[in-house]
């Protein structure tokens, strides 16, 4: 299987299907399925503490998939999120739950010019990104001088992982520290994602419900078993504390920082 497959069954596939079920089930189990893996309410607030996002941020969600963490943000801190996805089946998904701006787009080439949000976010995305240095860069391009960059990256905390799933290059904590340096972002706040407050168990039974009606509709498929496979690897890895989740926020130079040609 190759690594864009692998991301298409994952982020694409399962997004719309994940879409669906929200539909049969309700729209309060939207919320926590469109947020699971992509960091607890805890884990959000702190990026939007440290980010200082407030009312009328215009926060870019940069590989936002189906949603919900710009959701999040848009309900708890009452920002106008735009979100980038290059998967169409979760722009459609993240149109379909919560009707916020999407655009089918790569991190690499993000269609919007310089300084145009204030902040951007980008959550459980870098490890699936060979060329971190330009995706790194191009969150900074978009970010007006001074803006607030927040990360939510998984790092390799070993040498070499004894499994490496499809689509994943998992940086070192070091490496990602290195990469952040190399395109101007200034590292300004960091924790590990351990050290805040787990999922609710509301929002853990919701989310649940959500994947066992997913299952029930496509458990022969093969996509759905891949993805699940996949889903399994990862989470075994993060379960031996072979790869750790790191939030971090980061600041683009400023104006005075900016030198002039």
């Amino acid at each position: 299987m190759s690594d864009a497959e692998a991301m298409a069954d994952e982020f694409d596939t399962i997004a719309w299907w994940t879409a669906s079920a929200v539909a049969e089930l309700g729209e309060d189990h939207a919320l926590p399925a469109a947020c699971r893996g992509s960091g607890s309410p805890a884990a959000l607030d702190w990026l939007a503490s440290s980010m200082e996002l407030q009312q009328g941020t215009r926060l870019l969600d940069s590989g936002a998939g189906v949603g919900g963490p710009a959701e999040y943000a848009a309900r708890s801190y009452g920002v106008r999120p735009v979100l980038a996805e290059p998967m169409e089946g979760a722009c459609r998904a993240a149109r379909r739950l919560f009707g916020h701006p999407v655009v089918v787009s790569d991190g690499l080439r993000l269609p919007f010019p310089g300084a145009a949000f204030d902040a951007a976010w980008s959550l459980g995305v870098l490890c699936t990104v060979e060329d971190k240095r330009s995706y790194l860069s191009e969150l900074r391009r978009t970010v007006v001088p001074g803006g607030a960059v927040g990360l939510l990256v998984y790092t390799r905390a070993v040498d070499d992982l004894p499994d490496q799933p499809e689509g994943n290059h998992f940086p070192s904590h070091d490496e990602l520290v290195a990469d952040l340096r190399a395109v101007g972002l200034e590292l300004d706040d960091e924790t590990a994602l351990a050290d805040v407050a787990g999922t609710p168990e509301d929002w853990d039974e919701a989310a649940s419900r959500v994947e066992e009606v997913v299952a029930r509709e496509h458990r022969d498929d093969e996509r759905w078993q891949r993805a699940q496979a996949q889903q399994e690897t990862i989470a075994g890895l993060i379960g031996d504390e072979l790869v750790v989740g790191v939030l971090l926020t980061c600041r683009t130079p400023g104006p005075s920082d900016i030198v002039g040609p």
